[in-house]
């Protein structure tokens, strides 16, 4: 029964400290205070991560939440998912698209169509700050690179996050200056998801942070009330980002238990 308690106690340990993270990046101070349209601005008319959707949050005074994809000519393009059937009602997948292909694919049979990484940037201009999330396909290194590569020319205040863990322990190696976020939700839920079992679990409860050390944890807001949450925030001081708030009072109830808030389908 000694040896019980003793492993129970090391495992509780090792538990604990597999969540710190990085703690005090100067950069997170200009994130705070902010809210984030999901996608951009979007509506009916406006689709998601469009640039109207990106223009209508600088023109309403919010920073926003977009996802990034590495094309197959090394370009950039913005869209949430990897098939671009939903938005385009084409088949196929934007990793296999070039830059110059994008302006063919129409957003929801809108004029809108598929913007480039640099375009987006161009909207904000350093107007707003930006949660980006690197979407990966196997090519974690490369997103990471490529997109780092451009933001160095950008001067406007944006931090990096990604589900893939491979992304956030790159930033950490090659570009330890930047501000890193885990993305997580609760993967057990999930049955669309390719991941097995075991990494599920890690993920679900941010057990592989120890990797990564990452300045902020984005966690989907039904999901948030983990014990691996709690523990990161309120022992480790890791700030976290909620996604996605669809309502004023599930917005409300974010902002007030402190979480940096992400919002869809209303204005907060």
């Amino acid at each position: 029964m000694k040896w019980l308690i003793v492993a129970l106690i090391v495992l509780a340990v090792l538990y604990v400290l597999s969540l710190r993270g990085r703690v005090g990046h100067p950069g997170l101070a200009k994130l705070m205070g902010w809210k984030y349209a999901h996608r951009g601005l979007h509506g009916e008319e406006i689709p998601e991560n469009s640039l109207a959707a990106f223009q209508a949050a600088v023109d309403n005074g919010y920073g926003a939440e977009f996802d990034v994809h590495l094309l197959s000519d090394g370009g950039l393009g913005i869209m949430h998912d990897s098939n671009l059937e939903r938005m385009t009602g084409v088949k196929g997948k934007i990793e296999d698209l070039t830059v110059e292909q994008l302006t063919q694919y129409h957003l929801h049979g809108t004029q809108q169509v598929i913007p480039t990484f640099q375009q987006v940037l161009e909207v904000f201009d350093g107007k707003a700050p930006l949660i980006i999330e690197l979407k990966t396909d196997n090519n974690a290194a490369k997103l990471c690179q490529t997109v780092c590569d451009v933001l160095d020319h950008y001067n406007g205040v944006y931090c990096l996050e990604s589900f893939d863990p491979r992304c956030v322990i790159w930033l950490k190696k090659h570009r330890p200056d930047l501000i890193r976020g885990q993305l997580s939700y609760n993967y057990m839920k999930d049955p669309k998801s390719p991941l097995p079992g075991i990494l599920k679990f890690f993920l679900r409860f941010n057990l592989e942070n120890f990797l990564a050390t990452p300045d902020f944890i984005a966690y989907e807001y039904g999901d948030r009330k983990t014990l691996s949450n709690r523990l990161c925030r309120k022992l480790w001081k890791i700030p976290g980002v909620s996604w996605t708030l669809k309502s004023k009072a599930d917005y409300d109830t974010a902002v007030e238990e402190g979480w940096l808030p992400i919002f869809e389908g209303f204005r907060p």
